[in-house]
């Protein structure tokens, strides 16, 4: 018998790779995500940073804290059975709280404004959830504000509705626990974080977490141009996913080493060189995150190992990221990042229009006497 047809009997399981998840539900396919080395040609020659591919979740790092919140209102009977929830989002966590009503048995009702993308809008519909589109901005809080002042009108309208309130729940903070362990068990050591902040969900949770395994760990802080969340002031902002017109309580400041602000144009750049040096990238939040951390493997000493999270993949950016004409229309092609991010001492030194960094880090609420927004019926304002 010709060897090259030989037969080996073997059980099915064998057939499956080592580690292959299965799962009975979509939730649990949630987590255990990959770790991709992006060096050259995105990097300079020997340097690079490690990134976790947030986006090889259902979908998105949101599906983390969307079922963890959920799952802790119920227990806590915040949140009855088959009762709805409603929250205001400009995607992700859509996406994660879809998963999380279809997991628990909740209609979901979703408050969102016009940026959002229309692939994301069809996502959400085809994953069961109900949309409520906010017509005009906040005048001061922006879109962020308008979307949180209609979530208090449905809440109004249905008594037994939940809103998670991603902003101000430390559940939030609380369901990045998995995520930073997982760091450790795939990293063993880590030097420096690079993290988006919107929320400060994932920021805080991930960075407390790894501050008690690695205590002298740099952690460096990714913000748009126009987010108020590390003390400019509010401005238009095409980004999605990452800053914010608001004040949102679950940012832990005293964690961050430093913040970098980075241009919406920047951030596309960095997105689509990522794709096509790696074949592996995303939005908004990943182009920010992956041009500060490319920039900090390349000033750092060789041996600095840099994680970087990477909060969801490219899919729902092929209509605005991704596409020619909507860039070319908000001017956003052909605008390669400096070599180096402009230098603040403070935050408030000046306002930022393009890549900058400030090693100043303080809480633009401390001391005034304010507090970050909260309306009834939202989670911020019952814990």
């Amino acid at each position: 018998m010709n060897s090259s047809h030989t037969i080996v009997p073997c059980s099915p399981a064998q057939l499956l790779a080592p580690g292959a998840p299965t799962a009975h539900t979509p939730a649990g396919l949630v987590g255990d995500t990959p770790l991709l080395w992006v060096g050259e040609p995105f990097c300079p020659a020997g340097r690079g940073f490690w990134a976790k591919l947030e986006g090889h979740n259902p979908g998105g790092i949101k599906d983390r804290t969307a079922l963890y919140m959920v799952a802790r209102a119920r227990e806590r009977g915040e949140l009855l059975p088959g009762a709805p929830i409603v929250e205001s989002t400009s995607g992700t966590l859509g996406l994660g709280l879809a998963l999380a009503g279809i997991t628990f048995g909740h209609p979901v009702s979703v408050v969102t404004d016009p940026g959002m993308e229309p692939l994301m809008r069809g996502l959400l519909s085809a994953y069961g959830a109900e949309l409520h589109l906010v017509t005009d901005p906040h005048p001061v809080g922006g879109w962020q504000q308008a979307r949180r002042e209609k979530v208090e009108e449905l809440l109004a309208m249905r008594p037994d509705a939940w809103c998670p309130d991603q902003y101000h729940n430390p559940d939030n903070v609380a369901a990045y626990a998995p995520l930073a362990r997982e760091l450790v068990a795939q990293l063993g050591r880590i030097d420096t974080l690079v993290v988006s902040v919107g929320t400060g969900g994932h920021s805080a949770g991930i960075g407390r977490v790894l501050r008690g395994f690695f205590p002298r760990m740099r952690i460096v802080g990714v913000d748009t141009c126009g987010s108020t969340i590390f003390g400019q002031p509010a401005g238009p902002r095409l980004m999605r996913g990452l800053g914010s017109s608001i004040f949102p309580r679950n940012v832990d400041y005293a964690l961050f080493d430093e913040v970098h602000w980075v241009a919406s144009g920047e951030a596309v750049w960095a997105a689509r060189a990522l794709a096509r040096a790696h074949y592996a990238t995303g939005g908004w939040s990943v182009g920010a995150v992956a041009l500060v951390a490319r920039h900090l493997a390349a000033t750092s000493p060789a041996e600095t190992k840099i994680a970087a999270v990477f909060p969801d993949g490219p899919q729902r950016y092929v209509g605005t990221v991704f596409d020619d004409a909507w860039c070319r229309e908000h001017q956003l092609l052909g605008q390669e990042p400096a070599d180096a991010p402009k230098e603040l001492a403070h935050p408030g030194e000046r306002v930022v229009s393009r890549w900058s960094r400030c090693t100043t880090v303080l809480d633009p609420l401390a001391g005034t006497g304010r507090t970050a927004p909260a309306g009834r019926g939202l989670a911020g304002a019952v814990r």
